[in-house]
C-alpha cells in the first residue's frame, strides 16, 4: 500500500477534499492540499499502525479501507476529523467543501 506520493491511504469513515482535477473548486483543492500535508505529518511519525477496518470502497478495484493509530492509540482519521481536514463519510451524503 502506498502511503504517501499521488496517492494518500483510504481511512475508514472520512472524507477528505478532492485534490487536483476531482476537485469541484478552487477553495476544496486548496483545502486538499492543507489536508494532505496534514495528513503526511502525521504519516511520518514513528510506530504507526495500519489496521484493515474490514471494509472496502465501492470502485471497480475495491480498495481497503484502513485504521491508522498513532502510538498513544490515536486514529489517525479522528485526529483529522478535530482538525477540521475531514468530515465524516456517510454513502448517502455528499460533503461540499466549496461552500461549506
Amino acid at each position: 500500500m502506498r502511503l504517501l506520493g499521488e496517492v494518500v491511504p483510504f481511512i475508514s469513515g472520512i472524507d477528505t477534499p478532492e485534490i487536483g482535477s476531482h476537485a469541484k473548486s478552487l477553495k476544496e483543492r486548496k483545502l486538499a492540499l492543507i489536508a494532505k500535508g496534514r495528513l503526511r505529518e502525521l504519516l511520518a511519525e514513528k510506530g504507526l499502525r495500519v489496521m484493515f477496518s474490514g471494509a472496502v470502497d465501492k470502485t471497480q478495484t475495491h480498495r481497503p479501507l484502513v485504521n491508522i493509530y498513532r502510538t498513544n492509540g490515536e486514529e489517525i482519521g479522528k485526529k483529522l476529523l478535530q482538525e477540521g481536514f475531514a468530515r465524516t463519510w456517510s454513502p448517502r451524503h455528499r460533503n461540499d467543501w466549496c461552500n461549506g
